[in-house]
């Protein structure tokens, strides 16, 4: 789904599985998933160390999954992240699957207010933020879309309902506002 989104703005989409491939892009969305068997499969293909190489110069983007994968620190568990995003993170936060739904969710980009669809499916909940990080959008007074530095985390899968704005505005940048 991810694939389609970064087609509709102009992005050829590369599927990378190895850590050598992140060598041929400049921009990479980590999806949602498993995040337990995600993180097992990155340290068994060594892939923490080159993606935080990777995310020190070109953007990350995560959502669900990607999220917890990309924050500071998970609360409720042992599993590893990246430490991208200055964010402390509970899985399943919104609740079990039987919990999933489909919210609206008003927010502001480069002076534009967005109303869009948000599918939360397991969603991970952001319990704590640093200073460094920028709310970009909030559920019941939780951030659920937060952005760092170059990186952009979703606690919801934007890609389900093809919202492409947030890949836009992380990923082209400046170009969203012709």
């Amino acid at each position: 789904m991810h694939n389609q989104i970064l087609e509709s703005i102009g992005i050829e989409p590369v599927n990378i599985r190895y850590p050598h491939e992140l060598d041929a892009i400049e921009g990479l969305v980590i999806p949602g998933g498993e995040s337990t068997t995600m993180s097992k499969l990155m340290n068994r293909m060594d892939f923490f160390r080159p993606l935080k190489l990777f995310a020190n110069d070109y953007p990350v983007l995560g959502t669900c999954a990607g999220l917890i994968l990309m924050s500071e620190k998970v609360v409720d568990t042992e599993l590893d992240s990246l430490g991208l995003l200055d964010v402390q993170i509970e899985r399943n936060g919104y609740g079990r699957q039987i919990n999933s739904n489909t919210i609206n969710i008003e927010f502001n980009l480069n002076n534009i207010n967005y109303n869009i669809p948000g599918s939360f499916i397991r969603a991970p909940r952001i319990v704590s933020y640093g200073n460094s990080v920028n709310v970009l959008a909030m559920r019941d007074e939780t951030p659920i879309i937060v952005k760092n530095d170059k990186h952009m985390g979703i606690a919801f899968h934007p890609e389900l309902d093809n919202i492409s704005i947030l890949h836009e505005y992380i990923f082209l940048g400046d170009k969203t506002n012709k």
